[in-house]
């Protein structure tokens, strides 16, 4: 036991273990912010006579502006302590949260997502290369496991809150919730985080211009950009419509979806930790292959579901959500070790831009393809779970050209 202990001990130092915590926290109130809406839905559509339709442009609306951002801050993410970076793009997603919190009207809210997005969507860049810095690649998949737990927390903690608070002040105190969490979380990152400038002591003598071009030119980055692309593909289209479909093709209330995300949540959080360090022990790969596997099958169940009783739409939910998780987790580590340490900043934010954009225009799919017929019936959603699978597969296969790459440049340094 004792021997245990030290082993662990070893592992992280305090210092890392306080990043992944701060880490995982921005992550949950930047995804919360996003996911929150989906839920929404039902309440929306009665209180500013929103369509299905308008509703995935309000999330594409938030995935291209987060996409464009990332492009833009691309070429400066290497130039600059990357504590000051990160504490800036969190201050402007505040700002757009709270935009969204006093959003009186359709066009309002648009325009606040908007703002939102070119903040928050540059986050996750600045935080992965930020993992990138402070954690070797062995442990990666373990520090991802734990960071990819925001978006389960956000289920079992922010979602359930924020759809109590919706049904008794309103959907706008949702959003109030994040902006004042998000306010006590950036005190704590001025406050106890070091500045983060070794990657500083690698730059080139490159124009931020310059930096943007190299980096979306490299043979190896434009395949990882690639395979982004179609891992955004498949995570966007099920959840824009998500919460819509749940009431009104499987027959939940909107009291159900509390419970519905918050038990999913549960599990996922149960199993974050665990599929990091299942990844760092059989491969991040096989780990991405096997969650792959699992969440088309699900997707095939999920989307071909009639009216279903709530512990059989939690059941199929949970395995589902422990599929994507595997994948997300897996993926995120190798993704981290594909760019050169003074490309990283460059290379997370053209990756995080390529991944908001491809989910914008998977979002838009999904309104194409989607068809909501005058009694609120989602039909078609069997075809969108075909288009979902596709993209899993195709994924699959470049995941492993990744995964070589990944390799050969692991063993060099070795």
């Amino acid at each position: 036991m004792t021997q245990e202990k030290k082993t662990k001990e070893k592992v992280f130092t305090k210092y890392q273990v306080f990043m992944i915590v701060i880490l995982a926290i921005i992550q949950f109130t930047v995804v919360l912010d996003f996911m929150v809406l989906s839920p929404l839905l039902p309440t929306l559509s009665k209180e500013m006579v929103i369509s299905a339709s308008q509703f995935t442009i309000v999330v594409a609306a938030y995935a291209f502006s987060a996409g464009i951002a990332g492009l833009l801050a691309a070429g400066f993410a290497d130039k600059f302590d990357r504590k000051k970076l990160l504490i800036f793009f969190y201050t402007g997603f505040v700002m757009g949260t709270l935009l969204c919190a006093i959003a009186p009207t359709y066009e309002f809210l648009l325009v606040a997502r908007i703002v939102a997005g070119l903040f928050g969507g540059v986050i996750s860049s600045v935080s992965f290369a930020i993992i990138s810095d402070l954690f070797k690649m062995e442990v990666r998949g373990r520090v991802m496991g734990f960071v990819q737990m925001a978006f389960a927390a956000s289920q079992v903690l922010g979602l359930p809150i924020g759809l109590e608070l919706a049904n008794k002040f309103g959907w706008h105190s949702c959003f109030w919730m994040i902006v004042v969490f998000a306010i006590l979380v950036g005190v704590v990152i001025i406050i106890y985080m070091q500045a983060i400038t070794g990657h500083l002591k690698l730059k080139s003598d490159r124009n931020a211009f310059q930096h943007l071009i190299k980096t979306t030119t490299q043979v190896n980055y434009l395949k990882g950009f690639l395979a982004t692309t179609l891992l955004a593909t498949g995570g966007f289209m099920l959840m824009p419509l998500g919460g819509k479909f749940a009431t009104n093709n499987l027959g939940l209330t909107v009291e159900q979806l509390t419970p519905l995300y918050a038990v999913t949540g549960v599990f996922s959080i149960i199993f974050g930790p665990l599929l990091g360090k299942l990844s760092d022990k059989i491969g991040k790969y096989k780990l991405f292959v096997i969650g792959s596997v699992i969440a088309m099958i699900m997707v095939c169940i999920y989307c071909h579901s009639g009216v279903t009783p709530l512990w059989l739409v939690i059941t199929i939910n949970v395995v589902l959500f422990i599929g994507i998780s595997a994948r997300m987790i897996s993926s995120s580590a190798l993704m981290t070790a594909v760019p050169e340490p003074q490309d990283r900043g460059a290379f997370m934010s053209v990756n995080s831009s390529v991944q908001q954009i491809s989910g914008g225009i998977a979002s838009i799919i999904t309104g194409l393809i989607v068809v909501e017929t005058k009694s609120g019936l989602l039909e078609r959603y069997d075809i969108l779970g075909y288009v979902v699978m596709s993209s899993m597969v195709v994924c699959a296969v470049m995941m492993y050209f990744i995964n070589n790459y990944v390799n050969r440049k692991t063993s060099k340094v070795q």
